[in-house]
């Protein structure tokens, strides 16, 4: 074993035996205050990675698991920190991984992308739209955005970059430098616009749901979004544009969507029946509340007809590493959330902070900078799971505390998680695989991204606020 990750696994142990040395604090439950020092070891453990995400949470809850059973507590019981596992929530996402996959394996994702190319693509600013176009419609199939932005559209708009003659060395401006920030840019903003087109999302709304008590539905989510979101993908691309303009203006883009058009071929019948499948995926999140069913339903139910219909194979379906490893980790995360909650835990905190902070009356004072420091301290992680995992609790609960209005508040933290992750490039696992390409450099990605990131959190907190309140004054939300 590596001398780093034996520290960190070093570390990862006594977090959990320093806490439980610690006097409980007054008020809080014994099996609380043990809990938390495991759910913070895992939190930790997410950001410094000593091993991959379901490791860590597998081995949080075998602990959970024994700490429960050897005290002996009546406040949670032994099973209920498995009941992650059973959370809709949990499956919603692991069942949209298999039609996210299904985009890739049948080339449908690649067809749509030449068709908009042949359509917008005139120019390097089209192309730019393009982009956002086509992250917008795969968006609520893909809850990986790293398979979207990263195994989709960027292999892509690579190849063009390439075909304009854009090298990352020689000429990374005259084209690949506004292409490809643009591809990470533009997913960070559909990534909060449904609910299942980024993972975290699931699980953001699932700790919101236990903590502050508030529901929302799918269409719910993709209407309070759709406002904000848009208009943030109308102005991501006229703005990095505008920030480094690409030195080609004009693109020969009727030759590169035949060219791509040509190599795949006629449409297949699997992509007939995977579009066809999409809209219906699409129509019953929309109207799952009219149908009497839930939005986890209709995804395992399209996960069911892609399989039956032949359009992915249960092999495709083993092969899809990224779908299992956020079913483990995802139903860890969301069972220790759980008994955390059912313990007690949640509440204390609330009452202590309650105790020791203080906004007065001026309750959307409180709300601002609690958005603002939500983005801010996306700085610090590269993954949008385990800033979920490690803040959102806290950000909700302060929240509370401060009496900042709880749907605005939960709408608010639940977008911020993505558009956040613009800030580095290191702030989303699409982020490497872009950056990677070469075409960008550490200085104008950051700048690029603390203004897109900052923009954001302004257009959501006025137009984005307005929006909200209206749904929700109208009974929308």
């Amino acid at each position: 074993m590596q001398k780093d990750k034996i520290w960190k696994l070093l570390l990862l142990i006594a977090i959990p035996i320093i806490i439980s040395l610690i006097p409980t604090p007054e008020g809080l439950p014994h099996i609380a205050w043990l809990l938390f020092g495991l759910y913070l070891s895992a939190i930790i453990g997410l950001v410094l990675k000593p091993y991959s995400e379901p490791v860590i949470l597998l081995a949080t809850i075998a602990a959970s698991a024994a700490v429960i059973g050897i005290t002996g507590t009546k406040d949670v019981k032994v099973g209920e920190v498995l009941n992650g596992y059973a959370s809709g929530t949990t499956w919603l996402v692991f069942a949209a991984f298999t039609l996210s996959a299904a985009f890739v394996i049948t080339g449908l994702g690649k067809r749509l992308s030449y068709i908009l190319i042949g359509k917008l693509g005139g120019t390097t600013l089209g192309l730019g739209y393009v982009t956002a176009i086509l992250d917008l419609i795969i968006a609520p199939a893909t809850p990986s955005n790293t398979a979207r932005a990263g195994g989709i559209v960027f292999p892509i708009i690579n190849s063009v970059a390439v075909a304009l003659g854009s090298d990352p060395e020689k000429s990374p401006r005259k084209a690949g430098h506004y292409l490809l920030v643009n591809v990470y840019m533009v997913t960070k903003t559909t990534s909060y616009m449904f609910l299942t087109a980024m993972a975290p999302n699931a699980l953001a709304l699932a700790m919101m749901t236990d903590i502050m008590g508030i529901h929302l539905s799918w269409g719910g989510w993709a209407l309070a979004a759709a406002v904000p979101g848009l208009i943030m993908l109308v102005l991501t691309p006229l703005i990095i544009y505008k920030l480094y303009p690409p030195e080609l203006k004009k693109v020969n883009n009727k030759e590169i969507a035949a060219k791509g058009l040509e190599d795949l071929g006629p449409m297949t019948i699997r992509e007939k029946l995977l579009a066809i499948i999409f809209v219906l995926a699409l129509a019953g999140w929309i109207f799952a509340g009219q149908i009497g069913v839930t939005a986890s339903t209709v995804a395992i139910c399209v996960m069911a007809l892609t399989l039956i219909l032949g359009v992915v194979t249960w092999d495709d379906v083993l092969k899809n590493k990224g779908g299992w490893n956020t079913l483990i980790w995802y139903g860890g995360i969301i069972g220790m959330s759980g008994v955390l909650t059912k313990a007690g835990f949640f509440k204390w905190l609330a009452d202590v902070m309650g105790q020791h902070l203080s906004f007065g009356d001026q309750t959307m004072l409180a709300f601002f900078v609690i958005m603002f420091i939500s983005v801010a301290i996306r700085y610090l992680f590269a993954s949008g799971g385990a800033y979920v995992a490690a803040m959102v609790p806290v950000f909700a609960t302060v929240g509370m505390v401060a009496g900042a209005p709880p749907m605005l508040l939960a709408l608010g933290l639940l977008f911020s998680n993505a558009y956040g992750g613009s800030l580095t490039h290191y702030g989303g696992a699409a982020a490497p695989i872009v950056f990677g390409a070469g075409y960008n450099d550490i200085r104008s990605w950051w700048i690029i991204g603390g203004i897109v990131a900052f923009l954001s959190l302004l257009v959501h907190m006025t137009i984005g606020l307005g929006w909200w309140e209206i749904l929700i004054s109208s009974g929308l939300i």
